[in-house]
């Protein structure tokens, strides 16, 4: 199976993402993009691909750097290069018979370019539904894992509990008499 790396467009995903965007409205594009570190970290465990977030110098310039946090590399870009000229290169050199890039982003442009070059391409919207599935995925094995572990610690059968009820409500009309 190929190594899964995903390339994200931080500042196009928060754009188009009802959430992110009405925090960024709002003059809270720090909190959207911590958001957006949380939810795609949630994503990276579950679905256990490299995840790589663009931010380009747009919003915070000045500020060229790269970092790992919750698990995910995090890049701001030069003041003079776009988070769309970055993720195209990075794309063309991380692809590799064993490597399969995916890029989000839902500029035309860049994914006409990043296709040209052998990686997969999803806007923003259809992965903010992947996102959501994903999330109703979690909450599902979560609540399978809660109930096995319920079902684990009870050492009662049905046929059982139906007669120690039977043992109680007996109990309970002679206490009464």
């Amino acid at each position: 199976m190929k190594k899964q790396i995903l390339i994200a467009d931080g500042y196009n995903i928060i754009g188009n993402w009802p959430e992110l965007n009405k925090l960024k409205q709002n003059d809270h594009l720090a909190d959207a993009r911590d958001r957006l570190l949380q939810i795609l970290s949630e994503y990276r465990k579950f679905r256990e691909i490299e995840v790589i977030l663009v931010f380009d110098a747009m919003y915070v310039p000045g500020i060229k750097q790269s970092y790992a946090q919750y698990d995910l590399e995090v890049v701001f870009t030069d003041e003079d290069e776009t988070a769309d000229s970055y993720i195209e290169g990075l794309a063309g050199k991380l692809m590799s018979p064993i490597t399969q890039v995916t890029v989000v982003s839902s500029d035309q442009a860049e994914q006409w370019t990043i296709f040209s070059r052998g990686a997969l391409r999803v806007s923003s919207h259809d992965f903010y539904r992947e996102i959501r599935r994903t999330r109703r995925e979690i909450d599902h094995d979560a609540k399978h894992y809660h109930d096995r572990t319920l079902q684990r610690n009870m050492p009662w059968n049905p046929a059982q509990l139906d007669q120690l009820a039977q043992m109680r409500d007996a109990l309970s009309a002679e206490k009464d008499d």
